[in-house]
């Protein structure tokens, strides 16, 4: 799996860091963080890897690592997810990684593939809650 990503840089609102998770030479799944807010520093973090890898920790294990240079590094404020409210391993993840659900989205999304309406929740952290 490989993509190119035109991104402006880091520091300005829209930049993106998306980061490949391997396993023995393996892409398994991917990682990344989107700059939502250079005035606010505020990023969405999220993840998708290969379903079977689930249940091994390696989506905890690689978002800590982006929650570790958002907070460091790059300098961000605040990181938030926004998922789906029917993925139970993603809000683990979220939980896990010790961020707090902070709003229930009811019917804020459509599938364009059935049509059918779908709720998000959205989990975050401040730099000063992370404990690395």
């Amino acid at each position: 799996m490989a993509r190119s990503v035109e991104s402006p840089e880091w520091g300005t609102t829209g930049a993106d860091l998306w980061l490949a998770v391997c396993l023995r030479g393996q892409v398994i799944g991917e990682t990344g963080l989107q700059l939502r807010s250079a005035l606010a520093a505020q990023a969405e973090i999220g993840w998708v890897f290969a379903p079977e890898y689930a249940g091994h920790g390696y989506a905890t294990e690689a978002a800590r690592a982006v929650l570790a240079a958002a907070f460091g590094p790059l300098k961000v404020h605040r990181v938030y997810a926004r998922l789906d409210a029917d993925n139970k391993p993603s809000w683990r993840v979220c939980e896990r990684l010790g961020m707090r659900r902070e709003a229930y989205l009811v019917d804020s999304d459509v599938n364009p593939a059935t049509g059918t309406w779908g709720s998000e929740y959205v989990y975050a952290m401040l730099a000063r809650e992370f404990a690395g």
